[in-house]
């Protein structure tokens, strides 16, 4: 049996083939683990946003269209999902309490390495941008995907994206040199 193609195994999920979403799980769970992890820094909480995004996907499968790419549209869920629960969040828990745990929790860890205070300090910057930045920063650099695929993903022209990752990029510099106590 040939391998299907996404587009035609959600087309198959939308006729009432649920299995087939199983498949579709399999394929692309790791890289939005990944995805996830690298929007919230947290395993668990990104373990339950993939298996929420895979729900969702079933509950509004009928509003995928096959004309798109399914990692697409499996992307555009999992955004407007990390919205949600920011916005859920944010009355509980400010950033700057966040930022003040991750912080504490690196200082008690000691680490004298350069390359993970590096690290480290990119996670935090990460953290204190907007989502939508975090999230182009992620698809582009992290997740390597072309400029008309994030477009898609976001519903936006490729120049405002390529305006976007630019911007997001030089906030994510400005944040870093403060965080390291550079010139800002």
């Amino acid at each position: 049996m040939a391998l299907l193609d996404d587009e035609t195994l959600m087309a198959q999920v939308q006729s009432g083939r649920v299995e087939m979403l199983a498949l579709l799980f399999e394929r692309h769970h790791v890289k939005l683990y990944n995805f996830f992890l690298r929007l919230t820094q947290d395993r668990s909480l990104s373990e339950d946003l993939v298996q929420e995004t895979f729900l969702r996907i079933l509950k509004y499968c009928d509003s995928y269209r096959r004309e798109a790419r399914f990692t697409t549209w499996m992307y555009q869920v999992a955004g407007n999902l990390h919205l949600d629960h920011l916005r859920k969040r944010m009355p509980l828990v400010s950033l700057e309490d966040v930022h003040e745990a991750r912080l504490a929790k690196a200082a008690d860890q000691g680490s004298d390495m350069a390359a993970q205070e590096e690290q480290d300090l990119l996670k935090r910057a990460m953290t204190m941008l907007a989502p939508r930045h975090r999230e182009v920063i992620l698809l582009s650099r992290f997740h390597g995907m072309k400029y008309a695929h994030i477009a898609d993903i976001i519903g936006c022209s490729v120049p405002s994206v390529k305006v976007m990752v630019h911007r997001s990029v030089a906030e994510l510099r400005r944040i870093c040199t403060e965080l390291s106590g550079g010139p800002t």
